[in-house]
């Protein structure tokens, strides 16, 4: 009998830096329900890749002083590094830089040209580079970009537009008519209440303004924009409209389930659906807008020194454990949290003193008292029917849970199961039965239920936790790690355990949370003593003429880096100060100076400066500042300092 066809992707990564654990929460999710539809028996394609033209990708490239195509290839590989390292089961890696996508994308293109669904206008309006993004001023409210937060740009530019008015009414009608079509059902409301009932306006899908992007054939003016080439990946790496591979896209288009961040659902539930319909093409039957990994109660962000990297924790935790974590502490709908205090108290609770624990100590007690090798006689009491009977629903339970994607319960589900063998260790006292020679056969059905409650334990981690389920299925040296062999809980075999080897070693939280702390983070500021009684009397004037000297160490705490200044105006109120937008590297600092007497704001604009990056941030009359510039002071002369080189030197680079 043939195979029911999964097709499950992720969004691709964009190629603008090396991704962070709440990044690669999305690749280990998808692979997770990747790996389960294996399990159960489906035909599963599996794709994943990188995003890699646009605007923001020419600026940084331009700024490394190398090609863009040499830009993307360094993040490219480092992404698909760590995805390989996270263990993930992709079926295909796709880049939009690879010549078959490249030359689809146009084909795309013209289609929906020569179809009237794209025409030539001009774009007058907002833009924001790091979301690549038009908005209305309405939108952009204060002229900062409503979805990153970072300042927009007037932008004026001859381009080609898409007609998504004309298919509002259809994708409205797709979307009642499917409730699952957006899941879960609050990201639903929001798409079509805050974007489809309003109206949509027509999609800018070209840019005259850059050059880094698929080329459109019939105007060598035009590069494609973002939405088309990226959002296409889904079909090209099948092979659509193609004579060579097209039969992975009859084979498996639509897709079962487009898993993406919640922050790029407009883009997958609108403008992806409207060009399928365009186009005369299968919807995907189903788009998951997963939550946020937040670092404690707040997004990762370099500028907050709270990103943490895939590579570091699996360095210090392991790649499994890793998995669980963010599996397990997000939440279906709403944002899930991680800090190094969460991971350790996770991995000693779950995977040290539950599941490890329960593998160790039964595969130990079979070494013990029988060698290795035991058959189990059967000598049943009534305490047997809860295990036997919570490991054969546990099966069902996951399966009704991984329909819904549900990841995080069904990962509950498998560790309860867990907790109940512990239970039945501690009600069935094997090291008691052991001392009774009248007991034996008793200890011997008991062992072998625990033997076979791990079993199923380990297929069904097999989907979440790859490794640990290997190690699983050696120590208790089983063949049966297929879904079939869960139909039913078969104890009554011949049990031949291997060695009782720790899964997880329980960890000192505190040794541990500095060790990880000091490697990720650096060494923690040394809290300050309270200043002596005598020292607060010293005279203020003397303090301040005669700077206490500093170490090194304490030099190298400063970090600075050169910005350039993207736009800078009055603070209202305050006639000492300007604000500015700086662009440091790949984002954008607001930062606050008390400059005004000594510069009005065109004169700063274009310019390189020094900013010193790491100071907390603080509010200067009301307004964010997240940062400081340096200045040279000389009686009532400032000059703001610069490199001596600018063309030479670009912003992002640190000061040293």
């Amino acid at each position: 009998m043939e195979k029911e066809k999964f097709y499950i992707t992720t969004a691709i990564a964009y190629t603008s830096r090396k991704p962070h654990i709440g990044n690669t929460y999305e690749i280990v999710l998808t692979d997770a329900i990747a790996r389960y539809n294996r399990l159960i028996g489906k035909d599963v394609f599996f794709l994943t890749g990188t995003d890699e033209h646009g605007q923001k990708i020419e600026q940084i490239a331009n700024e490394c002083g190398i090609t863009p195509k040499e830009y993307v290839d360094g993040v490219a590989g480092e992404i698909k590094n760590i995805w390989d390292l996270m263990n993930s089961s992709y079926d295909k890696f796709i880049r939009t830089t690879d010549d078959y996508h490249e030359k689809t994308v146009q084909k795309i293109f013209k289609k929906l040209y020569d179809k009237g669904d794209i025409y030539k206008g001009e774009y007058s309006g907002l833009y924001c580079v790091p979301c690549e993004s038009f908005f209305t001023e309405t939108q952009a409210e204060g002229g900062i970009c409503p979805d990153c937060g970072r300042p927009v740009t007037e932008t004026k530019e001859e381009a080609y537009f898409f007609k998504m008015s004309k298919y509002q009414d259809a994708l409205m009608k797709h979307i009642e008519e499917n409730p699952e079509f957006i899941q879960p059902e609050s990201r639903r409301k929001e798409m079509v209440n805050n974007f489809l009932k309003p109206g949509l306006q027509d999609l800018c899908v070209s840019r005259t303004s850059f050059k880094w992007g698929v080329p459109v054939t019939f105007d060598d003016k035009h590069v494609i924009y973002v939405w088309i080439d990226a959002l296409s990946n889904y079909i090209t790496a099948l092979g659509y409209d193609t004579e060579e591979n097209s039969d992975l896209y009859r084979k498996y288009w639509p897709a079962n389930v487009h898993i993406i961040g919640k922050d790029i659902l407009r883009f997958h539930t609108i403008y992806w659906p409207i060009m399928l319909m365009a186009l005369g093409e299968p919807l995907p039957k189903q788009i998951f807008g997963h939550p946020w990994l937040l670092s404690g109660n707040d997004k990762m962000s370099k500028s907050k020194g709270n990103v943490m990297y895939a590579d570091d924790l699996v360095k210090h935790f392991g790649v499994d454990a890793i998995r669980y974590y963010v599996l397990r502490e997000m939440p279906f709908a709403a944002d899930g949290t991680i800090t190094l205090e969460t991971i350790i108290s996770r991995y000693n609770a779950d995977l040290a003193n539950t599941l490890g624990n329960l593998v160790n100590r039964t595969v130990a007690m079979v070494n013990k008292y029988f060698g290795k090798n035991l058959k189990n006689p059967n000598v049943s009491e009534d305490v047997d029917a809860e295990l036997i009977s919570l490991a054969e629903e546990t099966v069902k339970q996951v399966a009704d849970r991984m329909k819904e994607l549900r990841v995080a319960d069904s990962l509950d589900l498998i560790m309860s199961l867990a907790r109940r063998c512990n239970k039945y260790i501690d009600e069935t006292m094997p090291w008691a039965l052991a001392k009774d020679e009248t007991k034996a056969d008793r200890l011997k059905t008991v062992l072998c239920n625990l033997v076979e409650g791990i079993r199923f334990i380990g297929v069904l981690l097999s989907a979440f936790m790859p490794e640990t389920s290997e190690k699983i299925f050696a120590q208790i040296n089983t063949s049966e790690t297929d879904y079939a062999s869960l139909s039913a809980f078969n104890a009554d075999k011949t049990v031949s355990v291997g060695e009782a080897t720790p899964l997880f070693g329980r960890l000192d939280e505190a040794k541990k949370l500095e060790e990880v702390s000091k490697d990720m983070f650096g060494d923690a500021e040394e809290k300050k003593e309270e200043p002596k009684k005598e020292e607060k009397k010293k005279d203020k004037k003397e303090k301040c003429e005669t700077p206490a000297e500093i170490s090194i160490d304490d030099f190298a705490k400063v970090e600075m880096k050169v910005g350039i200044v993207l736009e800078s105006k009055p603070v209202e109120g305050a006639e000492r100060l300007l604000v500015s937008q700086i662009k440091i590297g790949d984002e954008v600092r607001q930062i606050v100076s008390g400059i005004a007497k000594y510069y009005k704001p065109e004169e700063l604009v274009g310019k390189k400066v020094v900013v010193v990056t790491n100071l907390k941030p603080v509010k200067l009359r009301g307004v964010l500042s997240q940062g400081m510039i340096l200045a040279a002071m000389d009686g009532d002369k400032l000059s703001v300092i610069s490199p001596e080189r600018t063309e030479d030197i670009s912003d992002g680079s640190s000061i040293s």
